[in-house]
């Protein structure tokens, strides 16, 4: 990590959409934090003309797996590949073991944070004990231990009263609530998406239903108690239809979605390899393109990854009890400036708010943005640069990646959090 005290980033395009500013400028960084450059004296001049310089990008779904399974991950690879990838902070998901539902636990990530992480770690707290779903978790310890945001992430609240209290406390404590939509019964035993690939690939299958009536729960939630639900990795283009009539009416739901939701769909399923195994599914191209279509509209505000590392022996099985999930932090920006911004879906603009203001609006942290006295968490990106993306290279302990080999167009070159570059040209 480079520590510099006083500096310019000179020449390059900044683009914050917090402050609707899209132009060539210069930014000042001085004891970490943004100032005006005229007030530094003698600084230290870094050139970053032809790049687009960027409020620090946020991901609000990101599986660190420390504590309990660091042989898939830990604070500090995960961190490292955040960096890597243009992540200036990650939301760590609680599903940890144990989980985070109670203070110690939130305590213990905080000080592995404090001595090992890369980037800025947000603990996100438990919905319910041991993400049981049967009886709710001490959310007001929680808040008080620093979490920003309840989950029971990878699981999902089955019964609808307990659900209801658990938002209601959530509002009352300022934390918003980020659901992964799923109907366990209707999921069954299911590995892909129910469909026409699921019956001639022969494999038990999870419907768009499954995911749907989950939506609609919370939508309905969200508008009783008036409060933040988030619904995580949409995939289905019911979902974002319901999601869009909802937010048209003032109800308090958000939603994001992913790069591999964006980019694939279940035909790839038919070679049966599990990097391509996630949940909810890849599902049809008439599913992604509406996921598009959310994000070109703003029904979808954020971008997260749902990186999710396996170890190799996890995933190296047959594909019905393979574990679901793929890792992500590194290819995200690549996946989204390739298929969002080089086919002119959305201007650099529209994509980098689903990392900036996105995250910020939802969690309500002062984050996100270039403003003069703001922390200096800075994205720097090539858009324009046309690499092949190579797992082995990658800074995460996972290799359980569907893009490994695929040629993008664009990524991130630089990271600054606090006014040090953590990955980059200028690292030492």
């Amino acid at each position: 990590m480079n520590t510099r005290s006083h500096y310019i980033l000179k020449g390059g395009r900044v683009i914050d959409p917090s402050q609707g500013i899209d132009e060539v400028m210069d930014i000042g960084v001085a004891n970490g934090v943004i100032v005006d450059p005229a007030e530094i004296k003698k600084p230290e001049i870094i050139d970053f003309t032809g790049k687009v310089v960027a409020p620090g990008f946020t991901d609000v779904h990101v599986h660190l797996r420390q504590p309990g399974n660091t042989g898939a991950e830990t604070i500090a690879t995960g961190t490292m590949a955040a960096a890597a990838g243009g992540f200036t902070g990650v939301v760590a998901m609680p599903n940890t073991k144990p989980c985070c539902d109670s203070a110690g636990t939130i305590e213990l990530i905080r000080r592995e944070s404090e001595r090992n992480a890369r980037v800025r770690v947000y603990t996100c707290g438990c919905l319910s004990k041991n993400m049981e779903g049967q009886e709710m978790a001490p959310i007001g310890g929680l808040k008080n231990a620093g979490v920003v945001a309840l989950s029971d992430d990878g699981r999902c609240i089955q019964d609808h009263n307990l659900m209801r209290h658990v938002v209601a406390y959530a509002k009352s404590f300022g934390l918003p609530i980020l659901d992964h939509c799923e109907d366990e019964s209707l999921k069954g035993d299911g590995v892909m998406n129910e469909g026409k690939w699921s019956v001639f690939l022969g494999m038990e299958g999870i419907p768009n239903a499954a995911e749907e009536l989950m939506v609609q729960r919370n939508i309905i939630l969200a508008r009783m108690v008036d409060w933040k639900l988030h619904i995580q990795h949409v995939s289905s283009r019911e979902s974002v239809d319901m999601i869009r009539r909802a937010r048209a009416r003032g109800i308090q739901v958000t939603a994001e979605a992913t790069p591999h939701h964006i980019a694939l769909t279940d035909e790839t399923i038919k070679r049966f390899d599990t990097n391509y195994k996630m949940n909810p599914p890849l599902r049809t191209e008439a599913d992604r393109q509406s996921v598009i279509e959310g994000l070109r509209d703003g029904t979808i505000t954020i971008i997260a990854t749902d990186h999710a590392p396996h170890t190799r022996t996890q995933k190296e099985v047959e594909f019905d009890i393979a574990p679901f999930g793929i890792i992500g932090l590194e290819t995200a920006i690549p996946v989204c400036l390739t298929e969002l911004y080089h086919t002119g879906i959305l201007s650099l603009s529209e994509l980098i708010a689903k990392f900036t203001t996105g995250p910020a609006d939802l969690l309500g942290l002062d984050i996100g943005t270039l403003r003069c006295g703001s922390h200096a968490d800075i994205t720097i990106i090539d858009p324009d640069l046309e690499f092949t993306y190579d797992v082995n290279e990658s800074y995460s302990k996972a290799r359980n990646t569907p893009f490994d080999g695929m040629k993008f167009k664009g990524r991130a070159i630089a990271t600054v959090v606090r006014g040090n570059f953590v990955f980059g040209e200028r690292e030492s």
